[in-house]
């Protein structure tokens, strides 16, 4: 399921604050890379990957007894892999993001994956 939201799309984004275990990520378009650092990804892999910008994180998740947080492991500006079922995409203008529960995202990427 996904909406759209009009507006400023800088506006709208600065007003979301994911609550507890949740993340707002910003999707970025696929690449025609077929090689994640030295692991190469058959096409099947590739279709299913999706790969985003962290934008927001909630507080952390909220334990069933009531105890302290337990904080994320995600921060802002972090670029992540994401689960191709998980989340809530919408879009904004023409960019799309989703609110992904923290499990949801597979891993972090570095920032020099790509460098070799």
């Amino acid at each position: 399921m996904s909406m759209s939201l009009g507006g400023s799309s800088s506006f709208i984004i600065s007003q979301f604050r994911p609550m507890f275990d949740r993340v707002l990520v910003r999707k970025l378009e696929p690449t025609t890379t077929k090689q994640v650092g030295h692991i190469v990804l058959p096409d099947t892999a590739q279709e299913s990957l999706q790969q985003g910008v962290v934008v927001a994180v909630g507080s952390g998740h909220k334990p069933k007894d009531g105890g302290k947080s337990a904080p994320m492991t995600v921060k802002k500006g972090d670029k992540v892999l994401l689960s191709e079922y998980g989340g809530q995409s919408f879009k904004v203008d023409n960019d799309k993001y989703g609110i992904y529960k923290e499990d949801d995202i597979l891993c972090v990427i570095g920032d020099n994956l790509y460098d070799s």
